[in-house]
């Protein structure tokens, strides 16, 4: 089967541990790029990305690059690509064009060029709905065309549906959950829980269950789908029982009924324990030790920081306390709000963009 770029796209900062994740199921050469990790691949690999990795934001299949300086000639070569190798003529298509330091700088002009092609060549139907869209990056004179297989960002797993006001993503809680060295053989206990991402991925790790289980992809809709080999892929997974437990505990009682509510709906409540608690008063569960990890409230907005420093130092106060022996691991904006907490944090990770936010995953073992 022919083999071609595959493009893995991630939140910046994430690459090395999503690169790590790749190694880990079977992914051969990974190469970090910023933004992502490529590798070479078939499409069983696409849809295996899109099922299996848990990093991953979504992913992208090189199918054509070429070099322009001028929209007449982008067009003639959209029309000469064979793109019935790939879409179906009865499914939609949506083009995004990202331009820079080229010849083309109109993005909306060469994506009006780039649908004509299409619509001339093939007469294929273009909707600004659609959920295959084809992405058009021409850089430096340089046009690299890819399909994203993925639709729906990855981090929406299909089994959540309440979330609280900053959420953490699915993917960024399972690359910040590697990172503190998470193999799903430890109790991971969330104190700030929210909507229960943390928790929830975790128990799913140790499950063994595949991330996207619950959704369908864009890919279902190429050409190149064979649904009965995909059905044998999905049905590869290995799914185990935990042999520990994933606790999550918030002050707001509201919270506490959406974690239960996904980890219902994820089918992991055998595995999950939620209960309300305010972060000062939170005690380690029965057991060995295992990972404390917190995405707490940041204070971006002025005046909102004032609070948080006494919530931060009470929460920190209660890990010295009774959490010796764990890891922590803190994700947060502010390095003042961290020092608050009385704990040695290191941060020897990258800072990951998140939602327009610098955000760092600071840790240590508590004492």
């Amino acid at each position: 089967m022919r083999k071609f770029e595959i493009f893995v796209v991630t939140a910046p900062g994430l690459e090395k541990p999503l690169a790590a994740e790749m190694l880990e199921v079977g992914f051969k050469k990974p190469k970090m790029m910023p933004g992502g990790v490529r590798f070479r691949g078939n499409w069983q690999d696409v849809w295996r990305a899109n099922l299996c990795l848990r990093g991953a934001v979504r992913v992208l299949a090189r199918v054509a690059q070429f070099q322009t300086m001028h929209l007449s000639n982008l067009e003639h070569l959209i029309g000469e690509l064979p793109w019935l190798q790939y879409l179906r003529q009865d499914v939609p298509v949506k083009v995004d064009v990202v331009t820079q330091k080229s010849k083309i700088y109109h993005a909306g002009a060469a994506k009006e060029r780039i649908e004509r092609g299409l619509v001339n060549a093939l007469g294929l139907p273009i909707s600004a709905e659609a959920e295959v869209v084809l992405k058009a990056r021409i850089d430096n004179n340089m046009v690299t065309l890819s399909l994203d297989t993925s639709g729906e960002s990855l981090h929406k797993r299909g089994h959540k549906a309440a979330v609280a006001k900053a959420p953490m993503r699915e993917n960024m809680a399972a690359m910040f959950l590697r990172q503190l060295g998470y193999d799903g053989s430890q109790t991971v206990y969330d104190p700030m829980c929210g909507s229960g991402t943390f928790v929830t991925e975790a128990a799913e790790i140790a499950a063994g269950v595949l991330p996207g289980r619950s959704r369908s992809f864009a890919f279902e809709q190429l050409a190149t789908f064979e649904l009965e080999a995909y059905q044998t892929l999905r049905e590869e997974a290995s799914p185990q029982t935990p042999t520990v437990q994933f606790f999550g505990t918030d002050k707001d009682a509201g919270a506490i009924r959406m974690a239960t509510e996904n980890a219902d709906r994820a089918d992991v409540t055998n595995w999950t324990n939620f209960a309300q608690a305010s972060a000062g008063d939170i005690t380690p569960p029965d057991g060995a030790p295992g990972i404390v990890v917190v995405n707490p409230p940041y204070g971006t907005r002025i005046g909102d920081k004032k609070g948080l420093f006494a919530l931060y130092a009470s929460f920190g106060k209660a890990l010295s306390a009774r959490f010796s022996g764990w890891t922590v691991g803190i994700v947060t904006t502010d390095t003042g709000l961290a020092k608050t907490t009385g704990l040695p944090l290191e941060t020897p990770f990258a800072t990951v963009l998140h939602g327009g936010l610098k955000v760092r995953l600071y840790t240590c073992d508590v004492p």
